[in-house]
């Protein structure tokens, strides 16, 4: 599942965000994990790209813990994407209550490589 020239960038728009709700998602222990296969027509300019999006509701908790848990979020994303995700799809992170923010950093980044493996089909 590794690739080579993958570059990630940030989704933005909210239309984005839905599409990905739609598709194929994995709950984990510390996040839900939503991933998207972009359409061919969507591909043109950008088809080596990941495209990665985060979100916290308030049952996160107050500002300080939601940034706190996107801040995390971004970082096991930044390397665990580039490891284990697949060039032309859309995933977005969705921090979950009380456990993103104070999840062991380590187990976060296992969270991400066992629902990047089973969203794609890996054992």
């Amino acid at each position: 599942m590794t690739k080579d020239a993958a570059t990630l960038t940030t989704l933005k728009k909210r239309s984005d965000f839905i599409l990905a709700s739609k598709a194929k998602r994995k709950a984990v222990t510390g996040f839900i994990l939503q991933a998207r296969e972009r359409a061919a027509d969507e591909l043109s300019d950008n088809q080596e790209q990941i495209r990665v999006g985060y979100t916290c509701s308030k049952k996160v908790g107050n500002a300080v813990m939601r940034n706190r848990a996107k801040r995390r979020l971004r970082e096991i994303a930044r390397a665990g994407l580039q490891q284990y995700g697949l060039a032309g799809w859309d995933y977005v992170l969705i921090g979950r209550n009380t456990v993103t923010g104070t999840r062991d950093f380590s187990k976060l980044e296992g969270d991400l490589a066992y629902a990047l493996r089973k969203l794609h089909g890996g054992s």
